[in-house]
């Protein structure tokens, strides 16, 4: 366990941690826990830097706890927010909950003795009298103690609920609670919780006299500051609904060369000398981008699986790297067409043949007949690689790749796809 302080210091992963804490993990393994706020039915990938704080502490020896906040999540935490948060019903909150956990399994080993374990503070929280809280935690915070907090400070002059101005302390329970029943001695957090994870070292020692330990890793930022984890669209979400597989591989594979080193450290396990290499090869020749699709293909079959990982993959090649269609799998096929304009014909249809001049315009690669012609007679378009030679193509059942998709294209980036049902 002396290790895992080192390989987070090493990899930019650690922003602080508490005095003695180094001490405790030469002693033997450690239980540490992360909590996650269900105000969405999905992570982002803004969420990963303390997941991959969890796999570390796991590979690590230790034995790691994420906590789905299904309580918490019921009052807001006010860290890192201006205004106050929207409060969400019971519902929601236990939906989102649900959505999380799945997540998180893809992550975590939850087998053997050092098995992850997956908690939600619903389970303790919602049974807990408010007497019984405040005599349990409220009682022991003062507070001059709780208005130095920054979250707090940060907050005073917009205003601050006594909602969110008492999340402190029931982050604080839940820290005991866990240090009680799951032997917890860590909390590891983004750098913004180091408060919330300092009232709960508090809380335990003023409690039970022991000590406990905290962590946080540093809030990522581009190489431009802006936040990482955003997208044109927003966020970028592990749910394959929210940010489809292609996309999520795509946002990866866009990293800044600025960025794609501190990001190989922070989202992957490769070992320090395997980065160091891939870097290596990075600056031979960047325009291969030889980092930044390491990179892309490790995040997303971590998260979306390996088969998923190598469609996305094919279905760049075909987009951007020139790959032949006649050599793409259906599966492959099929992720193109959902990242582009695509038309779906029955298949009765095909038999006598239909227009390519009047498909063009269906899927918005030609704004008219004419400029499809046009188009055409400057060998502009093509259809599964190949140029359309004549406006009077048509297109039939043996155009189709994998018996169900056409491919038509508009130079060499523009594609679009006739999906037949």
């Amino acid at each position: 366990m002396t290790d895992l302080l080192t390989t987070l210091r090493d990899r930019g992963m650690l922003h602080d941690a508490t005095p003695g804490l180094s001490d405790r993990l030469a002693k033997g393994p450690i239980t540490g826990y992360v909590g996650f706020d269900p105000t969405a039915d999905s992570l982002h990938v803004g969420n990963l830097v303390p997941v991959m704080g969890l796999v570390w502490l796991q590979r690590l020896g230790g034995r790691p706890i994420a906590l789905i906040g299904g309580g918490t999540g019921l009052v807001g935490d006010p860290s890192g927010k201006r205004n106050e948060r929207p409060m969400l019903s019971l519902e929601t909150v236990d939906a989102n909950a649900r959505a999380i956990q799945s997540q998180l399994a893809r992550f975590l080993d939850f087998d053997g003795p050092r098995g992850a374990r997956l908690l939600n503070n619903a389970d303790w929280l919602q049974r807990l009298s408010l007497l019984e809280f405040l005599r349990d935690a409220g009682k022991h915070f003062t507070i001059s103690y709780m208005l130095q907090k920054d979250s707090v400070k940060s907050r005073l002059d917009a205003g601050i609920s006594f909602t969110e101005f008492a999340y402190m302390l029931v982050q604080a329970y839940d820290f005991w609670h866990l240090n009680r029943t799951e032997a917890c001695e860590l909390q590891m957090g983004g750098s913004d919780q180091w408060g919330n994870i300092t009232a709960g070292i508090e809380l335990i020692g003023r409690k039970e006299g022991d000590q406990v330990h905290g962590a946080v890793m540093p809030l990522l930022t581009t190489a431009s500051g802006a936040k990482f984890g955003k997208s044109e669209g927003g966020n970028v979400w592990l749910d394959p609904a929210k940010t489809s597989p292609f996309k999520f591989y795509q946002f990866w594979l866009n990293t800044d060369d600025q960025d794609v080193e501190r990001l190989l450290l922070t989202f992957t396990t490769l070992s320090l000398d395997d980065i160091g290499a891939t870097m290596a090869e990075q600056r031979a020749d960047p325009g291969r981008r030889a980092a930044q699709r390491v990179l892309a293909r490790d995040v997303t079959g971590r998260v979306h699986g390996e088969d998923t990982a190598l469609r996305v993959i094919g279905a760049s090649e075909v987009l951007f790297g020139g790959r032949a269609l006649a050599e793409t799998d259906v599966e492959t096929l099929a992720v193109v067409a959902d990242e582009v304009k695509t038309v779906t014909v029955p298949r009765t249809t095909l038999a006598e043949g239909l227009s390519v001049v009047d498909l063009l315009v269906d899927t918005g690669l030609a704004a008219s007949k004419a400029e499809a012609r046009r188009g055409i007679q400057g060998q502009g378009f093509a259809v599964n690689g190949a140029k359309v030679a004549s406006a009077d193509r048509s297109i039939t059942p043996a155009d189709l790749l994998g018996d169900r998709f056409v491919a038509l294209q508009k130079g060499k980036r523009h594609y679009a796809f006739v999906r037949v049902a």
